[in-house]
């Protein structure tokens, strides 16, 4: 008998939540976490110096163990942001460096270069896709000798689409351009090895499909890039031998190999990091495996009992070119918006994304909210 995800999730209260891509909602034991590290801070005398680091080191082992990475090359952040701002402050740009972006991506991918392109020293330059979703030989067609990096998501927040990346990276390479890859939207939900994936960087929120609270999220560099960046102002954790801090020498202070120099300040942030670290716990001990196919299995689904008389998939059909969830719409997208209004009545939470339906089932779903799902808009 398979194993009854939902039991690690609060009463949802008869709302069939399928809308992780927008907010993961916290797992009992990350909510439990959560208070034991507000009753500690109340008692601020329970708190030891190693929680500090402590923390921070097991959330970076638990996610290398989620996208193939070491932990050493893995540094915590605020969010996916985080990681693109990493990346446009640490390339030594020269004039005339262009950024690929590919048309509707998510506004981070061109928020990022923003003080860069006003200061003179790069331009974005939007690519369109020659069908409607974007693919790898769109980006392989537009990578030219002013091409310094692409920037994409791995899979696609406005209509599930997912990148070649492994294709993506060699163009890259081969014209010595680099590749910052977006996981935002499937990390935690499939299996992930950043070796694989042969992109320079990879940036994610933590706060969707890997349970965390609001505010987390990590970004990886390659070992190449690893201690090519200039070591810029970073948090007092990350100098090498932070866990004696008393003991360091000013007038010698030099940063810890690998990733944490680029860690958000408050690492060790009590309440949020630890519901955080325990939320990984719980995806570790589960597996990616187990998560890909119960997510594949109820997005199946949907797909086979979807009513084409009144639907269209607005994601791509073939499996291998989706992530971990799927867009529809209704054959007159102008109807969208009162669907998904219809369907919030209904206490069936789904996003409204590019005028099409973002249907992210995950563990804590089942084919009875698919069926639910699939019986209410049949009668929309």
């Amino acid at each position: 008998m398979s194993h009854d995800y939902r039991r690690e999730f609060a009463d949802f209260e008869g709302v069939a939540y399928l809308n992780v891509a927008n907010q993961g909602p916290l797992p009992l034991v990350a909510a439990r976490a959560a208070q034991a590290a507000i009753e500690t801070k109340k008692l601020p005398y329970k708190i030891t110096d190693n929680l500090y680091f402590d923390i921070p080191d097991r959330i970076r082992k638990n996610l290398a163990h989620l996208i193939g990475a070491e932990p050493d090359e893995i540094a915590i952040t605020s969010g996916a942001s985080a990681g693109l701002s990493i990346v446009a402050a640490g390339i030594e740009w020269q004039p005339g460096d262009e950024v690929l972006v590919g048309r509707g991506e998510f506004p981070a991918h061109v928020a990022a270069w923003l003080p860069y392109i006003k200061a003179g020293k790069l331009r974005v330059r939007t690519i369109d896709p020659r069908e409607r979703f974007i693919t790898a030989e769109d980006y392989e067609r537009e990578i030219g000798p002013h091409t310094k990096l692409v920037s994409a998501s791995l899979v696609r927040f406005d209509d599930g689409a997912m990148l070649d990346a492994k294709r993506v990276a060699k163009a890259c390479h081969s014209a010595k351009s680099l590749l910052l890859i977006d996981a935002s939207q499937c990390s935690g939900a499939i299996p992930l090895s950043t070796r694989e994936l042969g992109a320079d960087f990879v940036t994610s929120s933590g706060y969707k499909w890997l349970l965390g609270p609001y505010g987390t999220g990590f970004f990886w560099a390659s070992p190449e890039w690893m201690n090519r960046f200039p070591c810029g102002p970073f948090y007092w954790q990350a100098l090498d031998g932070a866990r004696d801090f008393h003991f360091l020498p000013l007038d010698e202070l030099k940063a810890a190999p690998g990733a944490r120099r680029w860690d958000s300040a408050e690492t060790g942030n009590f309440i949020n990091l630890s519901a955080w670290d325990a939320s990984l716990e719980l995806l570790v001990r589960i597996g990616t495996d187990a998560i890909a196919k119960h997510n594949a299995g109820l997005v199946g689904e949907l797909i086979e009992r979807l009513p084409r008389d009144r639907f269209v998939l607005a994601s791509p059909g073939e499996t291998a070119r989706r992530g971990p969830y799927v867009c529809i719409s209704a054959r007159n997208p102008e109807r969208n918006p009162e669907i998904c209004e219809k369907l919030r009545e209904a206490r069936i939470f789904v996003s409204l994304r590019e005028k099409a339906l973002r249907v992210s089932p995950y563990l804590y779903n089942s084919t009875e909210e698919i069926d639910r799902l699939v019986k209410t808009l049949a009668i929309t």
